[in-house]
């Protein structure tokens, strides 16, 4: 049995590929090609562009793969969401569809727009937006370099952002947020059917969400007396409770936990302060919770 899987190929490529790094999976590319393997001998992975996964997996030409929220909806199309992973192109977050005008406009929301011309990639969605608030508006697909349009060629748009910047070079000031996104791991109904091909795709993102989850954090180890426990305890920001466990000497105690990295710079030096010895940090490669 070989897992067909769908990478998506473009802005979202190379966070993906470090994502089945850190979970154990290296993906190996070739720049020529729109096919690649794995470490793992059952799965077979292909590019595909975001826009274009769903129609993948709902027609079965793949079993699973990976795409934003924002193309699922805008697809139309029936598919199995497995998991939710919170990652973008440069940051963890979640992506947003914005409505944005240029900053000299008269336009502050998008009922003011009715009669006027919006640009965007993601069409079905903009248009649904308009017809739920009931503003008559053209939307036009834009082939790219949306934010360049406004106002010669469209009146406003309707385009991704994470920072806004982009937005912000090109004049532009974001009137409303249209759709909120992240990256889904998506199958074939067909495929998640069937028992071994359904274990695999949930092993697979259950790995994937451990790695997500262990980035930027760290384990924690040290070693307290019985008697200094509850002051070490109260210093630590748990994931969960930590691990508290017996040493061969009945006076101290072993803690793990882990933390966020970037916390660690204030949290072990009140450790020491509350009388923790011992202490290691080392990083994680997943946390599966």
């Amino acid at each position: 049995m070989k897992l067909r899987l769908g990478i998506p190929k473009g802005s979202l490529q190379e966070a993906t590929l470090q994502l089945f790094a850190r979970a154990g999976l290296p993906v190996y590319t070739d720049g020529r090609s729109y096919f690649a393997r794995t470490a793992d001998p059952e799965i077979e992975c292909l590019l595909i562009r975001a826009q274009e996964m769903a129609r993948y997996v709902e027609h079965g030409a793949i079993d699973a793969g990976l795409t934003g929220l924002d193309w699922v909806i805008e697809s139309g199309l029936e598919v199995v969401n497995v998991a939710d992973l919170i990652y973008a192109k440069r940051s963890r977050g979640k992506v947003r569809w914005v409505l944005a005008a240029p900053e000299d406009s008269r336009f502050q929301r998008a009922e003011d727009l009715a009669g006027c011309t919006i640009a965007t990639e993601l069409v079905n969605v903009t248009r649904d937006y308009f017809s739920r608030k009931r503003v008559d508006v053209r939307v036009e697909f834009s082939w790219g370099a949306t934010e360049v349009k406004p106002p010669t060629l469209a009146d406003a748009i309707v385009e991704v952002t994470e920072t806004g910047s982009s937005l912000r070079a090109n004049h532009l000031r974001i009137l409303e947020t249209v759709l909120e996104s992240n990256t889904q791991v998506i199958a074939n109904k067909a495929s998640y059917a069937d028992a071994c091909r359904r274990r695999k795709i949930d092993n697979l993102a259950l790995m994937l969400r451990g790695a997500m989850e262990a980035q930027d954090r760290v384990g924690l180890m040290l070693n307290v007396r019985k008697e200094d426990l509850q002051s070490v305890l109260s210093v630590l920001p748990a994931l969960k409770k930590p691990t508290i466990s017996t040493l061969s000497d009945d006076e101290w105690l072993a803690v793990n936990t882990v933390i966020e990295e970037s916390t660690a710079w204030e949290v072990i030096p009140r450790l020491k302060e509350a009388k923790a010895q011992g202490i290691v940090e080392y990083p994680l490669n997943k946390v599966v919770m």
